[in-house]
């Protein structure tokens, strides 16, 4: 789960969003409960049936530097649910990880932002994949050259595709994100090929990634908080396992309502749907912090 690279965190005095976070996109518009639009967010009248409309362009934002002991109130929740696990003090623990540590989810949403850009990445790239006479011709995921190499070294290559190297911090947890979702595919769905993905194996590896790449960062930034205050390091890893899970669940429940509000996981929206979900988790944790 990552828990050996698990750090004390950002110091303060730093940027919360560093230099090299891609920017927001044009976010969603949102839906609401009776499915229509307020305002001027009605969706458009097409040829077709009516699609959502995009919020506009907001002006940036000031990137807020972070404060001394940024993540004290989130580690000592944290540090009380790794003693005796109880479910509000997990819930706390991330509410103040995001209202405290992030200065909120809207600053805690553009320091994901290149959480929600690898994940249109890798939807595109497994979209490419798909068998037919010129799929991925001349790529380095080309089906024909990747013939008879095994599972590992195929999710190598995805992974190299998706996101190469580039000596930050966050390649390095988005590339592990990504090899960590795709095998979670593999066990769900075991007779999947990853080079001819259906939609459904691709929207899941898409909300995996997502859902392991918060919770990689939570780890970097408060997991060995878990191994000091755990009993012992057999609690430490069922600890971080229960809050995989619970960021996991969280974040499924967020593609979900976006999916019954009518924003399917398509192609040349990924990016906009995964930062949405993204948002719907982050004030969903930021309202637990009391």
């Amino acid at each position: 789960m990552g828990t050996s690279q698990s750090s004390e965190g950002p110091s303060g005095g730093v940027p919360m969003v560093p230099p090299w976070v891609p920017p927001l996109v044009q976010p969603v518009a949102p839906v609401v409960d009776d499915g229509i639009l307020p305002g001027p967010l009605q969706p458009q009248m097409q040829a077709g049936p009516m699609v959502p409309t995009l919020l506009s362009a907001t002006a940036a934002e000031v990137i807020p530097v972070a404060p001394a002991g940024r993540f004290r109130a989130a580690r000592l929740s944290l540090g009380r649910y790794a003693h005796s696990p109880d479910g509000g003090d997990l819930r706390r623990a991330v509410g103040r990880y995001v209202r405290d540590g992030y200065g909120g989810s809207g600053t805690a949403l553009r320091r994901f932002a290149g959480t929600s850009t690898t994940a249109a990445a890798l939807h595109d790239t497994l979209s490419s994949t798909r068998a037919s006479p010129t799929a991925g011709q001349g790529s380095k995921l080309d089906p024909i050259l990747l013939s008879g190499h095994s599972t590992r070294e195929v999710i190598d290559a995805i992974v190299q595709a998706v996101r190469p190297s580039d000596g930050t911090q966050d390649a390095e947890i988005n590339r592990a994100s990504i090899r960590d979702a795709l095998c979670e595919l593999l066990t769900k769905f075991q007779e999947a090929d990853p080079l001819n993905l259906k939609a459904e194996e691709r929207g899941f590896v898409v909300e995996r990634f997502v859902a392991i790449d918060v919770f990689r960062r939570f780890d970097l930034d408060l997991g060995k908080t878990i191994q000091e205050k755990a009993p012992s390091a057999k609690a430490a890893l069922s600890r971080l396992k229960e809050v995989k899970d619970y960021i996991k669940e969280t974040i499924s429940a967020s593609f979900r309502k976006l999916r019954e509000k009518g924003f399917p996981m398509i192609t040349g929206r990924i990016r906009e749907i995964a930062q949405a979900a993204l948002r719907e988790t982050l004030v969903v944790f930021e309202g637990y912090a009391e």
